[in-house]
């Protein structure tokens, strides 16, 4: 199934939309907006003045600067971007600046309309801790688990891990991707592990707040993605599952999810609307769950929720046949969500892969320089939203994705099957990349068997 745009011709209310962003997202974003009649602006830093995203907007600002704080994250540099392009609307994408509730108040104050959900969600949901007291609240599930006071004596940090249980895991309330989080398996390692979080959180998030969960082994990273609009209303798209995971950091997406019941699935899309009705949530938003056992046996556990679109939502889009950046814009402009919940179906099995420029055989190094080959684009039933065009240079200053290869077929079987044949037959040259790894997973007997927990390439090297 092909995404299609949305079917409204109706103007929305503001007309130039400046991307907040860079790469495929930016791409994303613009390609949608573009659907819609709107304008478009792209910003960009030095790094960055020849990438795709750039010639495929309407109008271009330079941000100056190489690093992501010297471009993407100086909030004062992308809003005189905005006024000097002349935009009334700001779509920042995910990542950067997507989930900082200071800068939707920015882009509301200088008089733009912010396409995402409010600060107040967005603040509900940042810290990990308070997030969790919410979904509590709302009846959503949680992992056992216990807040730590910053200055817990050794005695009281041990009475407190054995009460959560081991394995645990220990995390940082703020932030994410990976950052201040250690598994401990040996009560003896426990003191060192938090000091080591601590350090880590307080170096990425500017908050040294860490707390401790139990570890779920070979559980299910399954997310519901969730849309509210201004009036109250709030629907869920369905489920992914995210659990081939490397550090932490999703490899490979796909929905329907091959492990978690009928019956879990059914608690889920409840529990995640529920969460989302409780804080008065507006727009796109990913709601993200553990899933353990199997059968009757299995349970859920509340995770996090993402107040932004996610990376893997074209595998939603493949399923139901919806835009959902089209939806964003509905939403940002004051209109009711598109569909009632009971007109939202899916078909089918959709499959995402991260394609990265990086070396699976020396410990997944980042891989730069230019891409004198990129053979991707065009290949038959495969969606690529890539970031990069044969001939760019891929750059030590960002995430090294270089694209999503996205396949929608009538059974996973299927989806798995064209989608490693597309991998393995693309033809990228100039940075080494994991796209045999990738086509390996696809294939193996686990992966096929829907044996996807967790701990599946730790498992399966």
């Amino acid at each position: 199934m092909t995404t299609r745009t949305h079917p409204s011709t109706e103007p929305l209310p503001f007309r130039r939309v400046l991307v907040a962003n860079r790469g495929e997202i930016a791409r994303r974003v613009i390609r949608s907006c573009r659907d819609r009649g709107l304008e478009t602006v792209s910003v960009f830093s030095d790094a960055d003045r020849g990438a795709p995203h750039v010639d495929e907007a309407t109008y271009a600002v330079a941000l100056g600067g190489t690093s992501s704080a010297e471009s993407y994250l100086d909030v004062a540099k992308v809003l005189d971007a905005a006024a000097r392009a002349g935009a009334d609307a700001v779509h920042p994408g995910y990542g950067f600046l997507s989930e900082n509730p200071e800068f939707a108040e920015a882009v509301a104050a200088a008089g733009l309309t912010w396409i995402g959900p409010t600060p107040e969600s967005m603040r509900a949901m940042a810290l990990k801790v308070e997030a969790k007291r919410l979904a509590a609240a709302a009846g959503v599930p949680l992992v056992p688990g216990a807040e730590l006071a910053a200055d817990v004596s050794d005695d009281e940090l041990a009475r407190t891990a054995a009460a959560v249980g081991f394995p645990l895991l220990v995390k940082a309330s703020a932030g994410g991707g990976g950052k201040g989080m250690r598994v401990v398996r040996d009560p003896a390692d426990l003191v060192e592990a938090v000091e080591g979080a601590r350090r880590e959180a307080a170096s990425s998030f500017g908050d040294p707040t860490v707390f401790l969960e139990r570890y779920l082994e070979r559980s299910r990273h399954v997310e519901v993605q969730v849309f509210g609009d201004v009036h109250g209303d709030v629907v869920h798209l369905f489920e992914r599952e995210c659990s081939i995971q490397r550090r932490h950091q999703k490899v490979v997406e796909e929905a329907p999810s091959p492990g978690a019941t009928a019956a879990t699935l059914e608690q889920m899309y409840a529990a995640a609307v529920s969460l989302a009705q409780a804080i008065g949530y507006v727009g796109a938003g990913t709601v993200e769950f553990l899933v353990s056992g199997e059968g009757q046996e299995q349970e859920f556990f509340f995770l996090e929720m993402n107040t932004r679109l996610q990376v893997e939502h074209p595998v939603t889009e493949e399923t139901t046949g919806l835009d959902l950046v089209a939806w964003q814009l509905d939403v940002a402009a004051g209109r009711p969500l598109p569909l009632p919940q009971s007109a939202i179906e899916r078909h089918g099995h959709a499959i995402e892969v991260r394609l990265y420029a990086e070396d699976p055989a020396q410990g997944f190094l980042p891989s730069t320089g230019t891409l004198t080959t990129f053979e991707l684009d065009g290949l038959r039933g495969v969606r690529v939203d890539s970031a990069v065009a044969e001939g760019d240079v891929v750059s030590p200053f960002y995430d090294p994705m270089l694209a999503k290869a996205i396949v929608h077929a009538p059974t996973r079987e299927a989806a798995a099957a064209d989608l490693a044949g597309a991998l393995s037959h693309s033809g990228i040259s100039g940075v080494t990349t994991n796209a045999a790894m990738l086509a390996a997973v696809l294939r193996s007997e686990a992966f096929l068997e829907g044996d996807t927990t967790t701990a599946f390439l730790d498992e399966h090297p």
